[in-house]
């Protein structure tokens, strides 16, 4: 008989974005090692992105319970829609914030801890205390951000004993924007406790990244076990390898991922080499900030830019097997040489050359060298990355650019989710 296990989550179809992709997947293959999902979801959430195809992912007859949530995110639409679409999403500007955006921050950052979602807490204990005696479950899991859910995953472990598994997508308190939510030194502290609450009261720890493990292994003794995002083997789509020499970025390119040394060398390369000048196409799928543009536009690189907006899953999968390189960019901090994005695994996929910036240290160019799918650059890198770039269009001109045939297997989410079976310890 399957074990059954209760999956605790914000983001699930028709939401869009990175988000939903880790627990849908999941979702998706735990029958095959003989486990039932059932999925708990808020019926009336606020999703900055919204994309219908991937409820085709959800597997028939899993069953999925539905609690309904009070959003602030509702009520400060009324303010300013355009702003809080922006702050909900995570787009935080670096500078120029206006009255309205530093008010929102701070409200944001000081009335709901750990995030807007926190008054779905107790009614989501409530609700689902009845529900494992009605579906006879004993292990449930969490997964954040938002992570106030965790502290849905903590009320269900002090009032009924089950077997908890927290899962972090990212960081907590050591994320990159935690610092911009201009918390007072109270609200901080209060981060920290429930953070360490959680961390110390679950029964096991799940991560995407081996720094975030090592961060969190200096607040806890609970097993942590790395299992990082992935791709899905079964793609069935085609896709048309692009006649320019096409440079690719899937999804949102915000002020503090701005490689201005990547942007410096395009603009010295169309200068100096009439091909490249003729052939160069730069996509953006998704948002790009204004400060990326502006920087775009300082380096004349505007008559190459293609904007495509925000796409479909489907069609994004499609973008990448299209595009002659992969651009992976992430803010060059500390706090983010822990951050593995997503759409690593699926570019690794696509079988087209990774082109990563991001800080020294980064566990995704750990991930990238270790599979040979591309190379990685910190954002002061010049002379190497431009060379780089000429020997790839090199051989894009002579139909030679691909990569070699890494260990990506690892990284299917059927494979990852049977890592996340045999890490489950079951009572």
């Amino acid at each position: 008989m399957a074990k059954k296990v209760l999956i605790i989550t914000y983001y699930w179809p028709p939401a869009g974005g990175p988000g939903v992709q880790r627990w849908l997947m999941f979702v998706k293959y735990l029958r095959d090692f003989d486990i039932e999902p059932i999925v708990y979801i808020p019926e009336n959430p606020t999703y900055p992105i919204i994309d219908e195809t991937l409820a085709k992912e959800v597997p028939e007859g899993v069953r999925c319970y539905k609690n309904k949530i009070k959003e602030p995110y509702n009520l400060a639409r009324l303010l300013s829609g355009r702003k809080t679409k922006k702050i909900s999403s995570g787009i935080i500007a670096n500078k120029r914030l206006s009255f309205i955006e530093k008010f929102m921050l701070w409200v944001r950052g000081n009335f709901f801890i750990p995030d807007a979602r926190k008054n779905w807490v107790q009614p989501s204990i409530s609700y689902l205390s009845e529900l494992l005696n009605k579906e006879d479950i004993n292990t449930i899991i969490t997964t954040g951000p938002p992570h106030s859910l965790h502290l849905i995953g903590l009320g269900l472990k002090q009032q009924h004993g089950v077997y908890w598994v927290a899962d972090f997508r990212d960081p907590w308190t050591s994320i990159g924007y935690h610092n911009k939510l201009r918390l007072t030194a109270s609200s901080r502290k209060k981060h920290k406790e429930l953070e360490r609450s959680v961390l110390s009261s679950a029964d096991q720890l799940i991560v995407t990244s081996p720094t975030t493990k090592k961060e969190f292994q200096g607040i806890t003794d609970v097993p942590i076990e790395v299992i990082t995002n992935g791709y899905d083997g079964d793609y069935q789509g085609g896709a048309h390898l692009d006649d320019k020499f096409s440079i690719a970025h899937i999804g949102s390119l915000l002020s503090g991922r701005n490689p201005k040394n990547l942007w410096k060398v395009l603009s010295e390369l169309t200068t100096e080499n009439e091909a490249f000048r003729s052939l160069l196409q730069i996509n953006f799928i998704g948002v790009v900030s204004k400060e990326v543009m502006d920087s775009l536009y300082h380096y004349e690189l505007a008559p190459y830019i293609k904007l495509k907006g925000y796409v479909s899953h489907a069609q994004a999968l499609r973008e990448q097997r299209s595009s002659q390189l992969l651009l992976l960019v992430e803010i060059d901090a500390e706090v983010t040489k822990g951050i593995v994005p997503g759409k690593l695994f699926e570019y690794m996929a696509a079988k087209r050359p990774i082109l990563a910036v991001g800080p020294e240290g980064w566990d995704a160019a750990r991930i990238i060298n270790d599979t040979h799918t591309g190379s990685t650059f910190n954002y002061s890198a010049h002379l190497e990355l431009k060379q780089l770039l000429t020997d790839w269009f090199k051989q894009f001109q002579k139909g030679e650019l691909k990569v070699a045939d890494g260990n990506i297997e690892q990284y299917s989410r059927r494979e990852l989710t049977r890592k996340l079976s045999e890490f489950l310890l079951w009572e």
